[in-house]
């Protein structure tokens, strides 16, 4: 009877811990974060609309460069942006200095922000391990 009232307790143990490493990233909460981020450190530049400057910073409103993989997009806040891109089919060549400083949740927040705002729909999350695992 301990046997098996100790094996049950470990299975259950097990079981919880697992549990809490494979919970889905909440995507929603990420999101909300994301927004505090962008409005700190992102929207002198690509506006509280997301249109960009015109003709210096891109827009992130309503734009597949959003569709990237997801260490694209880490890549240019943790590396910063220099030369030539093409959003929306119009050109810009501005420098976006590097956003070393943010941690890791921040810059996977403020992407899950940028991609799922200002008319963007990309539900698959960037998760803070994936920029950790490109820092």
């Amino acid at each position: 009877m301990h046997k098996v009232l100790v094996s049950s307790i470990t299975v259950v143990g097990i079981l919880i811990i697992t549990s809490s490493f494979l919970q889905k990233y909440d995507l929603k909460k990420s999101v909300e974060r994301g927004k505090e981020v962008y409005a700190l450190y992102c929207i002198n530049c690509h506006m509280a609309d997301g249109n960009g400057t015109a003709d210096v910073n891109p827009p992130v409103a309503k734009t597949a460069y959003l569709k990237n993989p997801a260490k694209t997009l880490i890549n240019i806040i943790l590396l910063g942006q220099n030369g030539e891109i093409t959003v929306n089919n119009k050109k810009y060549n501005g420098q976006m200095p590097a956003q070393t400083f943010l941690t890791d949740e921040q810059i996977a927040d403020v992407l899950n922000y940028t991609r799922n705002s200002f008319g963007n729909k990309i539900p698959t999350a960037i998760t803070p391990q994936q920029v950790k695992a490109l820092r």
